[in-house]
């Protein structure tokens, strides 16, 4: 069920990350034809994020880690949601998502994507 209330989330969680982040990238990674083979496709989407790395007390060695980054990205003109297996490109380093969580409130409206982006190898 739409809720206006969740838009104007929305719109206030986009003012704050592009004041205080930056431009990034979103690269969805599509695996090769099963049968045909050939390479993986990846697909780059421009995004406005917020990388932070996580403070001390959050950092357990399994679930998360040293080096991980917790990335807040507006849901404001990307075009796609993302979620595990792809790669967001922030302060020149890669980091692989390895928990998303999308804040679809309603159900509808993604209000800001946040997650946890592990160092790509």
């Amino acid at each position: 069920m739409f809720n206006s209330f969740y838009s104007r989330l929305q719109v206030s969680a986009h003012r704050l990350i592009e004041k205080f982040g930056q431009a990034g990238v979103v690269t969805r990674i599509t695996p090769p034809d099963d049968i045909l083979g050939g390479d993986p496709i990846l697909t780059p989407y421009a995004a406005t994020l917020v990388p932070m790395a996580y403070e001390a007390r959050y950092i357990d060695g399994t679930v998360i880690r040293t080096g991980d980054m917790q990335i807040y990205i507006s849901a404001v003109g990307l075009a796609i949601e993302p979620t595990v297996g792809d790669i967001v490109t922030a302060n020149g380093t890669d980091y692989a998502i390895v928990s998303a969580d999308p804040n679809k409130y309603d159900g509808v409206t993604n209000v800001v994507f946040i997650v946890q982006g592990r160092t790509a190898s």
